[in-house]
């Protein structure tokens, strides 16, 4: 797979589960990829290994979002790895997960939330346009939080947010033929949702509730995420992306 050859790519939140193989999928299809982590060493080498076993190419980035210079920090690491090439595709994977019911959400767990899921994102895309190529892709994880009604308010909130901004933002720059897309998956098995598959009872439960019958896994949204960021999608922006497997569509027959 070449789709990708000669583009360069960077997505936060590369260390694991989704971002992971956000980052695998775009390294494989040929693409120099940025790999993004807030601290974990190890398994942001993982991530790399894995990208290297497969003959991509990638390089990291260590950047703590919601913490101070947090995007100067990013984009001193992106630069350095760049080396003067432009950035094509922007993958914005990095959030935090839940912060809990209303009941449960704390003014400091609402503001980290907000500070990792919604301002890191706009202020990457702020800086991130100004070395982007013309024709480049912005793709923004949503979440299917956002048109089923769940407890966790202030997560599902932060997801509306990344849905205003991809929609506004595609209408701002797509004279240059820049696009600008959200995909949002529904509940995905990762290293921090194995519980999902404790049983086979428990997947199966959890699978009934997709259209397509079974739990999501993050080569899943990989798949999607390449297809955005290849020519292939170059008449699609402004849309969000439901990346679910059809999940609570409706009861079955």
């Amino acid at each position: 797979m070449t789709a990708l050859n000669g583009k360069t790519a960077l997505v936060t939140g590369a260390s694991r589960g989704i971002g992971r193989a956000i980052a695998l999928r775009l390294a494989v299809e040929g693409a120099l990829v940025a790999v993004h982590y807030a601290g974990n060493d190890d398994a942001a080498a993982q991530t790399l290994a894995e990208i290297e076993q497969a003959g991509g190419r990638a390089f990291p980035v260590r950047a703590a979002f919601g913490t101070d210079g947090d995007i100067d920090a990013l984009f001193t690491g992106l630069e350095t790895g760049l080396a003067g090439r432009p950035l094509d595709i922007l993958v914005n994977n990095a959030a935090l997960p839940s912060a809990g019911s209303l009941a449960e959400t704390t003014p400091e767990t609402f503001d980290r939330l907000l500070a990792v899921n919604v301002k890191a994102p706009f202020f990457i895309i702020q800086r991130a346009l100004a070395i982007m190529a013309d024709d480049g892709r912005i793709i923004n994880l949503s979440s299917a939080a956002t048109r089923v009604a769940r407890p966790a308010l202030a997560h599902a909130m932060a997801k509306g947010a990344i849905n205003a901004l991809s929609l506004g933002l595609a209408q701002q720059v797509g004279k240059r033929g820049i696009t600008v897309n959200a995909v949002a998956p529904g509940p995905t098995l990762t290293e921090s949702s194995d519980w999902m598959v404790a049983t086979p009872a428990v997947e199966e439960r959890l699978g009934a509730a997709n259209a397509l019958d079974r739990v999501g896994r993050p080569a899943d949204i990989a798949a999607a995420i390449a297809f955005l960021a290849s020519d292939d999608a170059r008449w699609v922006t402004g849309g969000v992306l439901d990346v679910t497997g059809g999940w609570f569509l409706g009861p079955r027959d």
